[in-house]
């Protein structure tokens, strides 16, 4: 299960980085293309964010004495 969180992980990260870019370098004209850009990007951002935060919940991390 981790695995296939982590995998959604990956894709929405990558997903916000590229539609965040595509929504960046719009053009002002292009309006319609900004408004869909950015709300994929805010899409990827959620979905990232979502599977980051399950991930790190599950983290074991050993304590030092």
């Amino acid at each position: 299960m981790n695995k296939m969180i982590a995998l959604i992980c990956v894709i929405s990260w990558s997903g916000f980085w590229a539609f965040g870019y595509l929504a960046l370098s719009a053009r002002i004209e292009d309006q319609s293309q900004m408004v869909i850009a950015l709300l994929l990007a805010a899409l990827g951002f959620f979905t990232g964010m979502i599977a980051w935060l399950k991930l790190s919940r599950d983290v074991k991390v050993p304590l030092q004495a």
